[in-house]
């Protein structure tokens, strides 16, 4: 099993301690402090990440989807890191924000702003755990299911996403679901909403459905394991709708 995050923030810190040594070594003991912290903060949030330890609720994302201060000082060097790359990786890429898979129904990165989320007041089903919900949003019926980057929303959170985002459909109102770029943790969802709407019969041909609209999507096995976990033992039928 790939570790993705959890590997990718160990170099991080790895890079942090190795500077750390290196500015105490040379005398700039007050320079090293804060590369100390930053990879004692890196190293905490590479365990807490790892598909067997699996621990969102570290960074303390409130159900509204805000990240109290305590947490935006302490994880600093975390999160200012993954914001800021979201966001210069997203301004190099230029995809597209989001895509519309069929009716009603969105997948794309994280809306930061208005611009980049789709109209008409859309539900939001926020898969990540690392990015705040942005205040031009408040207004919006908004969901968190707080997930790690490269891992996935378990069998039961996906259940609770799907349910909740069917009464949307039901009640005419489109459903954005997000996470960092639109990839993986929010393909999960859609492609089993896909499967609850009726719109396909299972999530495989979701996901081709998906790749279609949105080309560079990419779920990992830990995603499709939990999708095949969702559709062999689903907490309850959904109706379908057309």
């Amino acid at each position: 099993m790939k570790w993705g995050l959890s590997k990718f923030i160990f170099l991080k810190a790895t890079f942090h301690f190795m500077a750390f040594m290196l500015f105490k070594s040379i005398g700039l003991k007050l320079l090293a402090i804060p590369f100390l912290y930053a990879s004692l903060i890196s190293m905490l949030v590479s365990i807490a990440s790892n598909p067997y330890i699996n621990l969102p609720i570290l960074l303390g994302k409130s159900s509204d989807g805000s990240l109290p201060i305590w947490s935006i000082v302490m994880f600093s060097p975390f999160l200012c890191f993954v914001w800021s790359f979201s966001l210069f990786r997203r301004f190099l890429s230029r995809e597209q924000p989001y895509h519309e898979i069929c009716e009603g129904v969105f997948v794309g990165g994280w809306p930061f702003s208005l611009d980049v989320c789709p109209p008409d007041m859309p539900a939001i089903i926020d898969c990540t755990c690392e990015f705040p919900r942005v205040s031009v949003f408040r207004k919006n019926a908004y969901l968190c299911i707080p997930t790690w980057d490269t891992r996935s929303p378990q069998p039961p959170e996906i259940e609770s996403a799907v349910k909740w985002a069917c009464r949307k459909r039901t009640q005419g109102v489109p459903v954005f679901i997000h996470c960092a770029y639109g990839h993986g943790r929010s393909v999960a969802v859609t492609c089993a909403l896909l499967v609850a709407l009726g719109v396909v019969d299972n999530w495989k041909d979701a996901e081709k459905l998906v790749k279609e609209k949105r080309p560079y999507i990419s779920m990992n096995s830990l995603h499709r394991q939990s999708l095949e976990e969702w559709s062999k033992h689903r907490l309850s039928p959904l109706k379908r709708s057309s």
